[in-house]
């Protein structure tokens, strides 16, 4: 078959998603529709609506748009199966029905931001950075009816700088699924729209099962969701694992702590980037120290430095600048 036989859905919602979309477009793919979330409310007064970035994109270039409250909305099926598409590409949205996964002729495949089937859930890129990993990737797979684990068509490989945060891996990741998104494209047409077994000249294959792919006493490392109580930093852990949990949360949502002043007051502490120093601490965990113009904050085993931090109600700043403003900093703790 030819790319031209191709009759592309896509779906997606934030930024992450429209480097696929725009590479399919700018590549002359044929996506005959776009399926995106719901203009979301916005403003004081919730009364201004917000289109999502895939729609911004898709409007722009004269793409149709779908925006379905449900899923298995009939309305929405019986739109869906009028474009006649044969394909669905599926990049950083939500949980599809068999009803929607199933439809296409060729299946629905995802381009998911981990080395699967390790990082399987909504956060992939944060959990990679939080739990210090030294590379992650972009897979694409075919939908089935379990989170993540249908069959792998191809991956690419990402390394992570042990000083990059997650938003140099989710721009790096970006621009990466956009390149495996075009590769397994051209594997399906190659393959006459049907990669799945070898009889078809198949590249796409089951996921490893069991406990651990690499034989290892530990599971697989999952992704859930992340929300507020998940950011806030335990300083019992070890200075390492502080300083991965804050760059796999910064910029965004951001680690959080609790700043408590001698006085007892507590204002909830932003924390954006650290530095480690090796340096031992011996101190209660959570005790704050000012070494000329650094502050420091003692993990379970060293002392690990604040550079960017930001206080409830106030802009993000320079640890230089939030000394220069606080009094008795060294008094203070956080928890």
């Amino acid at each position: 078959m030819k790319k031209e036989d191709l009759r592309i859905i896509f779906m997606g919602t934030p930024e992450f998603a429209v480097e696929t979309l725009q590479a399919l477009v700018e590549n002359d793919y044929n996506v005959v529709a776009v399926v995106t979330q719901p203009d979301k409310p916005v403003g004081r007064h919730q009364t201004e609506m917000q289109p999502s970035e895939v729609k911004k994109y898709a409007v722009v270039h004269g793409l149709p748009v779908l925006q379905p409250e449900k899923m298995k909305d009939p309305a929405f099926i019986e739109q869906l199966r009028s474009y006649h598409a044969n394909l669905q590409v599926v990049v950083a949205f939500r949980m599809l029905p068999e009803v929607v996964w199933a439809m296409p002729e060729y299946g629905t495949f995802n381009v998911h931001a981990a080395l699967l089937p390790k990082y399987r859930g909504a956060a992939p890129i944060n959990w990679a950075v939080i739990n210090g990993e030294t590379e992650t990737g972009v897979t694409t797979f075919f939908l089935d009816h379990d989170i993540d684990t249908g069959r792998i068509i191809l991956k690419k490989h990402f390394p992570i700088p042990d000083e990059a945060n997650v938003e140099y891996v989710y721009d790096g990741l970006m621009h990466l699924g956009a390149q495996l998104c075009l590769e397994t494209l051209e594997a399906i047409v190659a393959a006459d729209g049907h990669p799945y077994t070898e009889e078809q000249g198949a590249r796409s294959k089951e996921q490893e099962d069991g406990s651990d792919i690499s034989h290892a006493p530990c599971p697989l490392p999952l992704a859930p969701k992340i929300f507020k109580e998940t950011c806030q930093i335990d300083w019992t852990k070890p200075a390492k694992k502080v300083y991965d949990f804050v760059r796999g949360l910064s910029p965004y949502p951001g680690a959080w702590t609790t700043l408590i002043a001698p006085d007892g007051k507590e204002t909830v502490l932003k924390i954006f980037k650290t530095r480690k120093t090796g340096r031992a601490a011996g101190q209660v965990c959570g005790t704050l120290a000012v070494d000329g113009k650094s502050l420091l904050v003692a993990c379970t085993d060293e002392w690990l430095e604040l550079v960017e931090l930001q206080l409830a109600g106030k802009k993000r700043m320079q640890a230089t600048d939030f000394l220069n403003g606080m009094k008795q900093v060294a008094d203070s703790h956080v928890k």
